[in-house]
């Protein structure tokens, strides 16, 4: 009987799954799926690794599943599934470890706790990507899990990137530069040698353009800067996330608006970004469509943030060999893609419109001194494989 993984993400109103096979020295995947919309609507749907439909439920409007009903399904779920396989482990994507876990551990009731006093530099994430690791500590004590960090990839930063001026004791307690989407950048890293061996051994620039935004700078396939910071909020503007801000801007909010953290947080996290620019949708996609003009203008700002952001890791890395796109909009978006590429023009880079719009993966000209890929990302799999590495199965 060969023995199966678990990886699970769970975010504020989903949880996603994937079931891996491990079979000699390699993980297949089974199926895959999530629930959604477990506070208000909840939708189940699996597929296998083929893309073939496995199950699907809909509970209705109002339905309000949380986190241990969403859970309590899936595992009712992956017990028929489970039939010609054994669970050895479950692994978890942990948005935030700070200094203390800067590698995949396994985690018991001392390291939830742990881990759960850095809510506050994670409030999207951090919550609801332990509840599930509590609610299976519980129900399930003798199953091993696994927590893996997005932080992790980054502690390869050198100090100055990791500092901001700030006094020293502040510093030392831990008011760093963290940086996040590690395990997406960090699955880039271990592919990117077939796509690009000079580049691999070079100097890139990955972005992940999803719902969140992030991009990094590799030199060596090792993060050697970041736009995100102290909390995944920094940086890029994202889908409700203001990205980068001017912090005399909170304090302008608290003196003359009289807003406290609570509304400062929930502005900049959930209110900002391309559904606050843009007042329509937080989407890509909708907003590409859409002839609003502040969709329009949500579109540009997003591009020129990344222009930005990519003068700033060119200048981090002293220099580009290739520039990589991933994540939902990243892998899915020529249109997004092609118009980045235009404005990275001044780094040498040069275009493959036929490619671009087939998705790649390579989408620059062969002429282009400065390569440029589409490749997607797997997550997933990077926790799967930290997960089988720690439990030694």
């Amino acid at each position: 009987m060969h023995n199966a993984i678990l990886v699970l993400n769970a975010g504020s109103s989903s949880i996603k799954f994937s079931l891996f096979v491990a079979r000699d020295h390699e993980l297949d995947l089974d199926c895959r799926g999530q629930i959604e919309g477990i506070y208000t609507a909840p939708r189940f749907s699996a597929k296998d690794a083929a893309g073939k439909r496995l199950s699907e439920r809909s509970w209705g409007e109002g339905t309000k599943l949380g986190h241990d009903g969403a859970l309590a399904h899936l595992l009712e779920f992956l017990h028929g599934e489970l039939a010609e396989y054994r669970l050895v482990g479950v692994g978890h994507r942990v948005v935030h470890g700070a200094l203390e876990y800067t590698q995949p551990v396994r985690v018991d009731q001392e390291i939830v706790a742990k881990l759960a006093k850095l809510i506050p530099l994670a409030p999207l994430h951090q919550p609801h990507n332990l509840a599930p690791i509590r609610t299976l500590l519980e129900r399930m004590p003798d199953l091993p899990q696994v927590a893996t960090f997005d932080t992790s990839f980054h502690r390869t930063n050198p100090p100055l990137a990791q500092r901001f001026a700030i006094p020293v004791e502040l510093h030392d307690a831990g008011i760093q530069r963290y940086g996040f989407h590690g395990l997406s950048y960090e699955y880039v890293a271990s592919v990117l040698p077939q796509y690009d061996a000079r580049a691999a051994a070079g100097k890139a620039i990955v972005l992940h353009l999803g719902n969140g935004a992030s991009m990094c700078a590799f030199e060596a396939s090792r993060s050697v800067a970041s736009t995100m910071g102290f909390t995944a909020l920094e940086g890029l503007m994202m889908g409700t996330r203001s990205g980068a801000i001017d912090p005399g801007v909170l304090i302008y909010l608290m003196d003359e608006r009289g807003m406290d953290a609570r509304a400062i947080e929930k502005l900049l996290y959930n209110q900002s970004g391309l559904l606050g620019v843009s007042g329509v949708s937080s989407d890509m996609r909708a907003l590409l469509a859409s002839d609003e003009p502040r969709a329009r203008l949500a579109v540009d700002l997003y591009l020129y943030r990344i222009r930005r952001e990519m003068g700033s890791l060119a200048g981090a890395l002293g220099g580009v060999d290739a520039i990589v796109f991933t994540a939902g909009i990243g892998e899915n978006s020529a249109a997004i893609r092609e118009r980045v590429l235009a404005d990275a023009a001044w780094l040498g880079v040069r275009p493959n419109k036929a490619a671009n719009a087939k998705g790649g993966p390579r989408i620059s000209a062969a002429t282009s001194r400065v390569s440029a890929w589409a490749i997607p990302t797997n997550e997933e799999l990077m926790i799967a494989r930290h997960t089988r590495r720690i439990l030694g199965v």
